[in-house]
């Protein structure tokens, strides 16, 4: 099957050839058809299934090109997401010359963004949050809206967004035409289907191989306070050309990226909490090669896509198997080979077997590599090195006087050597111990796997403030202002229940620390107090 087959356009068949793209991806055969009929649709496809022309090329067919109103919405969880489908509906839309486009998220200068609106754009793509900023500065409406897109749902979802999801739909036409595009399907995404999809239709697609053939997967077990230690024998063991590192957290990234810079990595990270310019800034140096290690959220990575990974590092195991392909797809690209390395404590083997199940793929356990292992790997490199250099080196008397004063000193050579490769090697690192995992030591595992049950929550504790839903608080904007202001990251925050009059955020003990200076800051007007309480209201 090819384009014209499913669409009787020449415009979008001309800028589908000039991409060279000429047979539509499975997801792209069964969606348009659907999408071009009026159908709503949900589609269950991973990253890199062309979801993206899927949905996009309905959405060009189904506007006015003579309108001055927003007639399609693209609602994504990133930043970084609404400028590549911003990207990717230009090109396919590029002969369509009346057709305006407006890209909406946080980071970005509002200025810039009203002066896009004023041009008056027939297409919007954007993060909700600042969309619903816009909304309230009465700046954006959608009751002309024809066609919507939810894109990566598990994610918008994930990342707190279903209230800001509920005001913006709700402000678009009932009868609009919905597609849902989403890696899984978890219960939280059905439940916003049904609440506003009408009759859609269901489209999975399933992938052929879940993992390249050309990626040599690996899994280290790992005490969890060892795991730094590990990282670092393990970049000094294989010196990698470009390596990402994946962790589950935001403060993570922080952690690592202080630690591998202290180290004289040239190393930088990217999470959500970074403003447009950092992140941009940092996609810049490692596609430059002005650092080689990048440490990312998985929310984050969403939307990068380099050739050249050599490895990608899985500092946390991933809490979905999904999330394990996506990371490591960013390797072996190009027919290249790739390294996926996993560390894991010896209380998530269950996780990686149950994850090779999932993948049909054996993941190799290896022995953490001894520091001999890492003197010996960097003594062949110099062996090389210096092989190398006496085969290049055109003048090779340069120091044959200093030679001879030291070889008359020294007529045994090997002290002058080793004294040699001593400064050559003097700024040699030193290594902690890691302490070997017993994966075999089941009893232990169940004493544990009992104690935490015991401890569960005890981390916790339970914050009171003092706005509520007549401020016009949402929960999304509760985890941003505190991150804004208090430097709280969002992994901190367990649920949020906002009342008419205030709210109830459970929280991690370790950052009450940051409420202290909550009576100094005001939101929506209102200055702001706390109490701890014992738990959250039933």
């Amino acid at each position: 099957m090819n384009f014209n087959e499913i669409i009787k356009n020449e415009k979008i068949i001309e800028s589908l050839k000039e991409l060279n793209i000429l047979s539509p991806t499975p997801i792209q055969k069964k969606a348009i058809p659907l999408l071009l009929n009026k159908n709503d649709v949900i589609g269950q496809a991973q990253t890199g299934t062309g979801k993206t022309f899927a949905y996009s090329i309905p959405l060009i067919l189904n506007i006015d090109e003579n309108s001055k109103n927003i007639e399609s919405l693209v609602l994504t969880p990133t930043r970084e997401l609404s400028i590549q489908v911003a990207k990717e509906i230009e090109k396919i839309s590029k002969n369509f010359k009346k057709i305006r486009i407006a890209t909406i998220y946080g980071g970005e200068s509002y200025d810039k963004q009203f002066e896009a609106l004023k041009k008056s754009p027939q297409v919007i793509i954007g993060t909700p949050g600042r969309i619903i900023d816009l909304m309230e500065k009465n700046k954006l409406k959608f009751d002309n809206v024809k066609y919507l897109v939810l894109d990566e749902a598990d994610e918008m979802l994930k990342m707190g967004f279903e209230d800001d999801l509920e005001t913006i739909l709700k402000t678009t036409p009932k009868n609009r035409q919905t597609a849902l595009f989403s890696a899984t399907l978890p219960s939280f995404v059905k439940n916003v289907s049904k609440k506003y999809m009408q009759d859609a239709k269901y489209i999975k697609i399933e992938s052929n191989s879940l993992t390249v053939e050309n990626i040599s997967q690996k899994v280290y077990y790992v005490k969890r306070e060892s795991k730094k230690d590990l990282l670092l024998r393990i970049l000094d063991l294989n010196e990698f050309r470009s390596v990402m590192i994946f962790t589950n957290t935001k403060s993570m990234v922080d952690e690592l990226v202080l630690y591998l810079q202290n180290l004289n990595f040239k190393a930088d990270g990217l999470h959500g909490d970074l403003k447009q310019k950092s992140r941009e800034r940092v996609m810049d140096a490692y596609r430059s090669g002005a650092i080689n290690i990048l440490i990312a959220t998985d929310v984050a990575a969403r939307g990068i896509d380099i050739n050249g990974i050599e490895a990608v590092i899985n500092y946390d195991v991933p809490n979905e198997y999904e999330l394990y392909v996506h990371r490591i797809g960013r390797t072996a690209r190009a027919g290249a080979n790739g390294i996926a390395i996993t560390f894991a404590t010896k209380n998530a083997k269950g996780k990686i077997n149950e994850l090779e199940n999932y993948i049909h793929h054996n993941i190799d356990v290896e022995v953490i590599p001894s520091v001999e292992d890492i003197k010996l790997k960097k003594e062949k490199k110099l062996y090389f090195k210096i092989n190398d250099k006496i085969s290049n080196l055109e003048n090779i008397h340069k120091y044959d006087s200093l030679i001879m004063k030291l070889s008359k000193q020294n007529k045994d050579p090997m002290p002058l050597i080793n004294a040699l490769l001593e400064m050559i090697n003097e700024n040699e690192r030193t290594y902690n111990e890691i302490e070997d995992v017993n994966l075999k030591n089941k009893k232990e595992k169940n004493n544990k796997k009992s104690n935490n049950k015991k401890n569960i929550n005890k981390s916790n504790a339970i914050i009171k403030i003092n706005v509520g839903k007549k401020d016009n608080v949402r929960a999304n904007m509760l985890v941003v202002f505190f991150h804004d202001n208090l430097k709280i990251h969002r992994e901190h925050f367990g649920k949020i229940i906002i009342y008419e009059n205030e709210s109830y955020l459970e929280i991690k003990k370790e950052a009450l620390k940051y409420f202290k200076d909550l009576s100094k800051y005001k939101l929506n007007g209102k200055k702001l107090n706390y109490n701890i309480i014992d738990k959250l209201p039933e």
